[in-house]
């Protein structure tokens, strides 16, 4: 049995409510979850001005000592080194042993998935990391179905979904999955004393959390021991969900 800490994390291109680009602060509360995987959505590389035209992925993976691994869902020619991409990136302490980019379907903004395979003792266990569509229900639907295929019966999925668990659109990933929030015996959110989604982990708006968007999915064999909605409200618009896992490599 392996034990592991998963952080999945929409981390808005490094930029927090205050509206100021700090990679710094973005890096001190990753190394502070002390995550074997840390898996992240709206990851600028060259991206532009709004991130300081910054290579994101390297830079956090460098100064936390990760390998890493980058999904662009934007790809496009940049005025000065690099390509300008934005994407999903997943950070690892564990060994990468494969990574792959998947295009998802849908008529709106590209989308891709980051399915990465990471060593544990005893065998291996894949985690697809992704950022669904936010405006189409039927994009959405799509998406999860390609999502649950990617997973098949043993794989974990993570990231920031655009809709609550229990939305209709996710229905694929209920099939094959165990909502990771609703499984765990020990949980904390962000929600105020007397709010009405206290207790619901709910991740985004940073302020005044409402919506649980930002999710894990694990599959039979994953345990789940602990999930923490944790504080982002320095450094994004979402909150982070850490989870505690307990795995049976296949």
């Amino acid at each position: 049995m392996n034990r592991l800490r998963l952080v999945t994390f929409n981390v808005h291109h490094g930029v927090g409510v205050d509206g100021r680009h700090d990679l710094d602060r973005l890096t001190r509360l990753l190394a502070a979850t002390d995550a074997d995987l840390l898996c992240l959505q709206e990851v600028d590389r060259h991206f532009g001005a709004r991130s300081e035209h910054a290579d994101q992925a390297r830079a956090l993976a460098g100064a936390l000592g990760r390998e890493l691994a980058f999904a662009a869902s934007l790809d496009e020619p940049a005025d000065g080194p690099g390509r300008r991409q934005y994407g999903n990136a997943l950070l690892s302490r564990l060994p990468l042993l494969d990574a792959q980019v998947h295009r998802l379907p849908g008529s709106g903004e590209p989308r891709t998935a980051l399915r990465a395979v990471v060593q544990v003792d005893g065998g291996a266990l894949a985690v697809t990391t992704t950022h669904l569509a936010n405006r189409s229900r039927a994009d959405r639907a799509a998406q999860a179905a390609a999502l649950a295929e990617l997973a098949g019966s043993d794989g974990v999925v993570v990231g920031d979904l655009n809709a609550d668990a229990r939305a209709p659109e996710l229905a694929p990933l209920r099939a094959r999955l165990t909502d990771a929030w609703t499984a765990a015996p020990d949980r904390g959110d962000q929600s105020r004393r007397l709010s009405l989604h206290r207790g619901q982990g709910c991740t985004h708006p940073v302020r005044r959390p409402r919506v649980r968007i930002d999710q894990v999915w694990v599959p039979p064999g994953v345990t789940v021991t602990a999930a923490r909605v944790l504080d982002g409200s320095a450094v994004s618009d979402h909150h982070p969900l850490q989870v505690d896992l307990s795995v049976t490599p296949r």
